[in-house]
């Protein structure tokens, strides 16, 4: 059609021999809001660092379009009971409407943990994945996720700021995701780092591996018959204590540099983990 050809004709062009660019524009911006198949922060944080960890439940805290977005779309396979012990393929949405970007989602929020705590009473931590009306009316999560924590006895609750508008990559994304470990799971820790484990000089961590069709699994088998012991799984088929037993690693070793060198940085500097 031809309104779709006049938006289509900057993304296609003939290759001509001896010119080294065909002009074709890509690599653009997407806009916010608009679904296409580029990803954004929120995608960054909910779709790849967070969603993974199978023990915690994560809350798409907005409109119900862009859980449903991240839910269907990857293969991070794990062991356990979904709905039980694991909850990774479940799609936990706030489903904010327009009465609720008037008055503010803190009221909601809170009806929503109070019910995934009865409903998913083993559930050993919650995230709360920030959409963009979230930033933009400046719901104060943060205070949510204290006071609630604070009411079910200490439960670790990481509310996360990636709004999508903050990045129209993923990669902020995994920034902010990193940074929340940092601040919410790191910073909490008791001040010996207190391991649920007796340390071996053979812990290693596999950092950035989502188990994608279950690759991680893959790699932990070999890392594992090469005598070494893997404590931790980031993110794929991990979980909220193999994150809190991190910081006990005598080595990272970090598959996908761009989702989790941040977290991987902070650690070398912090503990003194190359």
């Amino acid at each position: 059609p031809e309104k779709t050809a006049k938006r289509r004709a900057k993304h296609l062009n003939v290759h001509q021999a001896g010119k080294s660019d065909c002009g074709v524009k890509s690599n653009i911006k997407s806009i916010p809001g608009v679904m296409t198949i580029r990803g954004c922060a929120y995608a960054g944080s909910k779709g790849v660092v967070w969603g993974p960890i199978k023990d915690m439940v994560h809350i798409s805290h907005g409109p119900v379009g862009c859980g449903q977005y991240s839910w269907g779309s990857r293969r991070n396979y794990y062991v356990g009971t979904t709905g039980i012990d694991s909850f990774v393929t479940l799609q936990v949405t706030s489903d904010f409407q327009e009465k609720d970007i008037v008055f503010g989602g803190d009221k909601k929020l809170v009806k929503v943990l109070d019910e995934i705590q009865e409903l998913f009473p083993l559930n050993n931590g919650i995230t709360i994945q920030s959409e963009c009306p979230i930033g933009l009316i400046g719901d104060d999560i943060e205070a949510v996720s204290r006071a609630k924590s604070k009411e079910y006895g200490g439960k670790t609750i990481v509310p996360v700021r990636c709004e999508g508008f903050r990045g129209v990559s993923q990669s902020l994304g995994h920034h902010i995701a990193n940074d929340a470990v940092r601040d919410w799971i790191f910073d909490k820790l008791e001040p010996d780092g207190a391991p649920k484990f007796e340390p071996t000089p053979y812990d290693v961590a596999i950092i950035g591996d989502y188990n994608i069709g279950g690759d991680a699994w893959s790699s932990r088998i070999l890392l594992e018959e090469m005598g070494l012991r893997v404590i931790a799984q980031w993110s794929g088929d991990g979980s909220l204590a193999e994150l809190e037993a991190t910081p006990k690693a005598k080595l990272n070793l970090l598959h996908c540099y761009r989702s989790m060198n941040y977290i991987s940085r902070h650690m070398e500097e912090k503990f003194g983990i190359p």
